[in-house]
This record gives C-alpha cells, sequence and structure tokens, in this order.
C-alpha cells in the first residue's frame, strides 16, 4: 500500500486526479480481487498451489465469454471450444474420474478454483475499465488493493480466519509477495498488456499455469496424478486456443 500510494500520489500531482467513475471502477475491482484471493487460498487448501493456480487462469477464457454476455461481443467458435476445453480440465484436475488425486479435498478444491477464476475474470474486466488513462496505472490499483484489503480483512473477521499475527518468516514472505506480486507484477501487466501483440500475449499467458505446477512440485514438494496433470494440459490447450490470433489478422 505505502508503495503504491506514493506512485498515485505522483500521478495525480502530474495528470491531476482520475474521475470518480474511475475511482468507483477501482473500488470494484478491489471486491473482487479480495473474493479472488479469499477463493484462491481456500483452493490452495484444497487441492495445493500449483493445481489451484492453474484453474485460477480459467480466467483467460471466462473473459471472453463474460464479454459475450455483459457487451454483446461475437464470441467465437475457437473460443467456445476453448470453454469445453478448460473445463474439461478443472474436471480432470477435481479428481473425479480417478483414486490418486493429490489435495486434501480434490473437488472441492477445484470448485473454489473454478469459482477463484470467476473472481478473477470480473477483476481483470473492472479493472481494464478504472484504468482507461494509460498515464495512471498506480492509482486505480492503489484503490483496488485498499479496497481488497477491507473487503478480505472483514471476510476474514467473519469466516473466523483473520491472522493479525503471522511468525516470522511469514512476515518477510508476506513482504516479498507485496512488493514482487502485487506492486512490481500487476503494474507491469498494466502497462504492457495494451502494447502486446495479440501473438504475444498467447504463449506468454501460457507461462503461469505452466510455471505454478512446476514450482509447486519443485518447491513445495507436491506431486499431482497424472490426470491432473493431463487437465492442466488441457486448461493450457484451452487458453492457448482462446487467444491464438487468426492467420488472417497476423498477416494483416
Amino acid at each position: 500500500m505505502p508503495v503504491l500510494g506514493l506512485l498515485a500520489l505522483r500521478e495525480r500531482r502530474r495528470f491531476g486526479s482520475p474521475s470518480p467513475r474511475q475511482w468507483r471502477y477501482a473500488a470494484a475491482a478491489g471486491v473482487f480481487f479480495a473474493a479472488d484471493l479469499v477463493l484462491w487460498h481456500h483452493a490452495i487448501g484444497g487441492v495445493g498451489a500449483g493445481l489451484a493456480t492453474a484453474l485460477a487462469n480459467l480466467q483467460v477464457v471466462l473473459v471472453a465469454v463474460a464479454a459475450w454476455i455483459v457487451l454483446g461481443e461475437r464470441l467465437s467458435g475457437r473460443v467456445a471450444v476453448a470453454v469445453v476445453l478448460v473445463f474439461g480440465g478443472a474436471v480432470l484436475i477435481s479428481g473425479v474420474l480417478g483414486n490418486s488425486a493429490f489435495g486434501s479435498d480434490p473437488a472441492l478444491g477445484a470448485l473454489y478454483g473454478v469459482l477463484t477464476a470467476i473472481a478473477y475474470t470480473g477483476f481483470i474486466l473492472v479493472l481494464r475499465e478504472a484504468g482507461r488513462d494509460l498515464r495512471r496505472p498506480a492509482g486505480p490499483l492503489f484503490v483496488a488493493t485498499l479496497v481488497a484489503t477491507l473487503v478480505a480483512a472483514l471476510a476474514g473477521a467473519l469466516l473466523g480466519e483473520l491472522d493479525l499475527g503471522p511468525s516470522w518468516p511469514a512476515h518477510g514472505w508476506l513482504l516479498t509477495l507485496a512488493l514482487t506480486s502485487q506492486v512490481l507484477g500487476w503494474l507491469l501487466i498494466a502497462v504492457a498488456l495494451p502494447r502486446l501483440p495479440a501473438a504475444l500475449t498467447s504463449i506468454v499467458l501460457t507461462v503461469q499455469p505452466v510455471g505454478s505446477v512446476l514450482l509447486g512440485i519443485i518447491l513445495l514438494g507436491e506431486d499431482p496424478a497424472a490426470l491432473q496433470l493431463a487437465g492442466v494440459a488441457v486448461i493450457v490447450a484451452g487458453i492457448v486456443l482462446a487467444t491464438r490470433r487468426p492467420a488472417a489478422d497476423v498477416v494483416a
């Protein structure tokens, strides 16, 4: 929060204050982000960090579906196929088709993972509206993070899960996560996405689900079953299909 606050203040001094509409969108994005984080951590508890993160990346396909339902944008045939693929991958990760699935409760973890992706979809769509002014990436992110903090704290208190005193080295990991993923990572995303070619984006989007599973295996000792790994592969295939730029557009 302090880092984003300083960056947002610098933007305000240079370009003036964002409109009330941008603030409202940023605040709504924060509510979605809080839901995303709470659901994701429950998914991690059920099916592990790697698989939970792969499930959260269903948002890549769900964004296109939401744009079709809410904004009336045309849903292409390849996205429709991708929807079937990614949800098929979620079923494989849930362990309902096997008896050796990794996780304390893979079916419930997979459900939380899908709900995470839905909340993540709302966050991406609303934050995109809040950040239409490319000169101010930090301001909307600061507001979204502030609101997410308050909503997540309220949810933790209501669920009896709020921990205000994690022991060391948990503080260090939380600080590292805040400065890398939340500050640096999201600022880079906010700046880069409008400027990236679609073909490159489709490749980059596959890094997170694959990387999360591999890091879960290497760093956390997670051991997904073969069917669960197949589910990750199916989800990645769906993501690539949904974000692939048609050859005619690339030539044009």
